[in-house]
Formats: C-alpha cells, sequence, structure tokens
C-alpha cells in the first residue's frame, strides 16, 4: 500500500484533539428540554385576536389591557377570544410593547362550528363563555328554523346556554316564529328597536355572553345598545336577502355596571353565512341533559337515540315526564338537523 508524504508525516506523531475540526456555533451547548416555570405569570383573558396578535385584559379589569404573543414553547396551540391565560413579559400596556402568552387554561365551555357539515377542520368561535345569545331578525332577512337548531345543537354540545334573541320584533309577529322551540325550554326575549332590554340584560350579568347570528339581523346594533361605547359598525341587508359583513373580528366587550353590575362581557363574533355540525354527534347533544345521559347507559352500542324505527332499543323510551317531553324535542331538533341542508 503506498503513502502519501501527508500520511506518513501524521502516521509519524500521535493524534490528539487538536486534529478534530469543530465548526464555531454548532453543538457548543448541550440542548434540554427543560422549560422556565413563569412563577411570575399573571392571569388574563383574551379579549380580541388580530394577526397573530392577541389583546388580553389582566385579573379580568378592562382597564388594564395588553398586547400578546404567543409564546414558542406552545407553538401552534390555538389561542381564541375568552381564553383564560398567563402572561409574562412587559404588562404595563404602553403603546409598542409586547407582552407573552405562555399558558392557556383548560377551557371551561367551547363554541364550535365547521364550515359545513363535511368539513373535517373545527373553528372554535369562542371559549368559556356561559351563555349563547342566538340572534334572529323576524324579517328582512326572513328568520331560519334550522339556523337556530344548528346553533341549538352547537350550545348544548358545548356546554353553553342558549337563549333566542329576535330582533326587528316591529315587522312581523315572534309568538309563531317562538312557538317552533317551545318544548326545549328555551328562554326568549325581544330586542327590536322598540323592546326594552330589561329581559335580555338580566342573562348578561356576572356571564360572558357570546353573540351569534346571520349577517343581517341587528347584532352589531343590539351591541351597541347593550356596550353603547362599544361602536361595532352596521350595515344594510343586500337585496339578495342576505346581510353585509359589518362585524369581521370576535371581540369582548365589557358590559356597563348598569347593566350587568356584578360584571360581565359580551363577545361580538362575525355574521355567520353557514354553521356546519360535522363534528358533533348525538351522544354530544344528549350528553347536556344529565336525566338523558344517564339513561343511555342502558343503550345498546351505536344508538343514535332516535327511537324506533331507526333505534327500536333505545332506552331513552322509559323516560318519562318531564324527561319524555325532552327526549322528543330533542329527537325531533336531530331529525330537522339530518334533513336540513339549509341554514
Amino acid at each position: 500500500m503506498v503513502r502519501t508524504r501527508k500520511e506518513r508525516a501524521l502516521n509519524r506523531r500521535r493524534y490528539d484533539e487538536s486534529d478534530v475540526r469543530i465548526r464555531p456555533g454548532k453543538g457548543t451547548r448541550p440542548r434540554t428540554k427543560t422549560r422556565p416555570e413563569h412563577l411570575d405569570a399573571e392571569a388574563a383573558m383574551v379579549v380580541s385576536v388580530d394577526r397573530g396578535r392577541w389583546g388580553c385584559v389582566l385579573g379580568g379589569d378592562p382597564d388594564r389591557r395588553v398586547v400578546a404573543m404567543r409564546a414558542r414553547e406552545l407553538g401552534r396551540t390555538p389561542i381564541v377570544v375568552g381564553d383564560n391565560v398567563d402572561v409574562v413579559g412587559d404588562l404595563s400596556g404602553r403603546p409598542d410593547t409586547l407582552a407573552r402568552i405562555v399558558r392557556v387554561a383548560e377551557r371551561s365551555t367551547v363554541l364550535r362550528r365547521t364550515a359545513d357539515d363535511t368539513d373535517p377542520y373545527e373553528r372554535i368561535v369562542v371559549a368559556n363563555a356561559g351563555k349563547l345569545l342566538i340572534v334572529v331578525a323576524l324579517a328582512d332577512p326572513p328568520p331560519r328554523t334550522g339556523f337556530v337548531e344548528r346553533a341549538l345543537v352547537a350550545a348544548y354540545a358545548g356546554g353553553l346556554t342558549p337563549i333566542l334573541c329576535l330582533t326587528k320584533s316591529d315587522l312581523s309577529d315572534p309568538a309563531e316564529f317562538a312557538a317552533s322551540f317551545a318544548d326545549l325550554d328555551l328562554p326568549v326575549v325581544l330586542a327590536g328597536t322598540a323592546d326594552d332590554l330589561g329581559d335580555l340584560e338580566t342573562y348578561l350579568d356576572g356571564e360572558v355572553t357570546a353573540l351569534i347570528g346571520h349577517s343581517g339581523v341587528g347584532k352589531s346594533t343590539l351591541v351597541n345598545r347593550i356596550v353603547p361605547e362599544a361602536e361595532r359598525a352596521t350595515g344594510v341587508v343586500s337585496g339578495v336577502g342576505k346581510g353585509r359583513h359589518t362585524s369581521t373580528q370576535s371581540v369582548a366587550l365589557p358590559a356597563p355596571t348598569s347593566v350587568a353590575p356584578h360584571g360581565g362581557w359580551i363577545v361580538d363574533t362575525p355574521g355567520i353565512r353557514s354553521f356546519g355540525l360535522a363534528h358533533i354527534s348525538p351522544d354530544d347533544v344528549v350528553r347536556a341533559f344529565s336525566d338523558l345521559a344517564e339513561a343511555t347507559a342502558a343503550c345498546p352500542r351505536g344508538c343514535t337515540h332516535m327511537g324506533p324505527p331507526t333505534d327500536p332499543e333505545c332506552a331513552l323510551d322509559e323516560l318519562g315526564g318531564e324527561s319524555a317531553a325532552r327526549v322528543h324535542a330533542i329527537r325531533e331538533l336531530l331529525a330537522a338537523i339530518a334533513q336540513n341542508d339549509s341554514w
């Protein structure tokens, strides 16, 4: 074997660490999975989301607002309006300062929807809301029971208490439309321009209340009546009977003490053109009612709780009294959802 002059010279001496080349800046510090505990983090609530920046109020105080980014250790963890988070960094709230969200608390309720009934991607509308105000105009645009049915299912499955809010009551009698949901024991409030909002305000005190509705039903107008300083944009209904999107981002607004003496938040959401429920099963709806959920333990595997002839052995058929009336109402709701492709 013939060796070069360099190889023969290297062979005559011993190798040491100086013969190993190290690229500067690479691998000079051991990696660790240890993350800071952020013991000094302060609790906050997310009130707005805009292009990778989250508006937060510290300690539930509307006057202590900061803008925050998502910490690297959270990765792509979704953060939505209503989330309770922990923040660190510059919490002064001064212009051009930025805090960091380092933790997201477990959600007590979640309102979800999909683009349609075949879309596997869930969109979280709002987190930790106690009430869901389903805003429907009695005319211009005409009311749709299908949208209300879908919103009710999403509320029951997400743990929110639904309330039906009817606007433009000066244009049509609300009794007929409200009667469609009488068996569900659903609270109904009127919020036309001539209606007093006293009944509605009793539901808002001490709560985080989310408002949803089609574009053009008067949702932003209602928000401006409840929170005058909100100055939410309002628009008109187009000639095809569908409203224009006047609210483009969800935002949580503090309810004034005249409306909510014990505090409260109003979450205004963009107008919804579709409300898919691809993520919800009949079990999700039934679980919202403790008496029904307990009874379904005796149902056969794969039961859809629709009753005969679809499910002749459904255990819900054995319930009586108020539970039986609720079973009937829920089954009608689920049947309407299955057959309804216009909302």
